[in-house]
């Protein structure tokens, strides 16, 4: 029996009994003795009554009452949209890392994923709010274009221009809809095509090693997409992840 029990059973008996001796002393003529034995249990309900409020949690709790609740940020969207959108994501940053790698044969196996990723996307979901609906289509469709031009153009430079354009619209898209569920980054290279004309691309790391524009020591990070909702703390975490 530990300390708290000790003194949460106390906190029972020693009122149980002062209650026991104020009864007694209805019925009995001679109470001097009780009288003082009420007042002993009453002085040691006085110091369970300190120590419980120095020594136990406030309200008697255990200290160690479980595992607490994790906080837990809610997409606005829908798991179907939000599934849809990180295969999009995925696709996007395979692409730029093929463009990082020089390597053509890549670029093009990865823009036909990244192809088919954005033909899935749940564009759809979004009718519930008819301006941002509206307002995303056209840069949804400037991406399916320019997604076919890095396909489908002759030379690796041409391809970079076509995912620069492409990494903008991507950018403007993900700006409308407010994607929530992750903190992305807005890079930059400076001289991606020569001195004052610069290359961009999304990512999700900050510190970004990569750069599809194939030069080095070129990235900053220029801005951000950060819709991320504040974590709520009243309900449980979901621990299950999208498939």
């Amino acid at each position: 029996m530990d300390f708290k029990q000790i003194l949460t059973l106390l906190g029972i008996v020693l009122p149980a009994l002062i209650l026991l001796l104020g009864i007694t002393r209805l019925f009995v003529k001679n109470t001097k003795w009780i009288g003082g034995l009420t007042m002993f249990f009453a002085f040691i309900l006085l110091l369970i009554g300190v120590a419980r409020y120095l020594f136990l949690p406030s309200g008697g709790g255990s200290s160690d009452s479980g595992p607490k609740p994790v906080p837990i940020a809610v997409s606005k969207h829908s798991d179907v949209f939000n599934r849809s959108m990180e295969d999009v994501l995925s696709s996007y940053i395979n692409l730029s890392n093929a463009f990082a790698g020089n390597d053509t044969s890549a670029i093009a196996k990865a823009g036909s994923q990244f192809k088919n990723s954005l033909d899935s996307f749940k564009v759809e979901e979004l009718k519930a709010d008819t301006l941002i609906y509206q307002t995303a289509l056209q840069p949804f469709e400037n991406v399916k274009s320019e997604t076919a031009s890095v396909i489908s153009d002759p030379s690796i430079n041409e391809k970079r221009g076509s995912f620069n354009i492409l990494s903008n619209e991507l950018f403007s898209l993900l700006s409308t809809i407010r994607y929530d569920l992750a903190k992305l980054y807005w890079h930059e290279c400076e001289k991606a095509f020569g001195e004052g004309n610069p290359g961009n691309w999304l990512s999700k790391n900050e510190e970004e090693k990569t750069n599809p524009y194939g030069i080095e020591d070129c990235i900053e990070v220029k801005t951000t997409i950060d819709f991320v909702p504040v974590a709520d703390t009243t309900k449980p975490a979901d621990t299950t992840k999208a498939r």
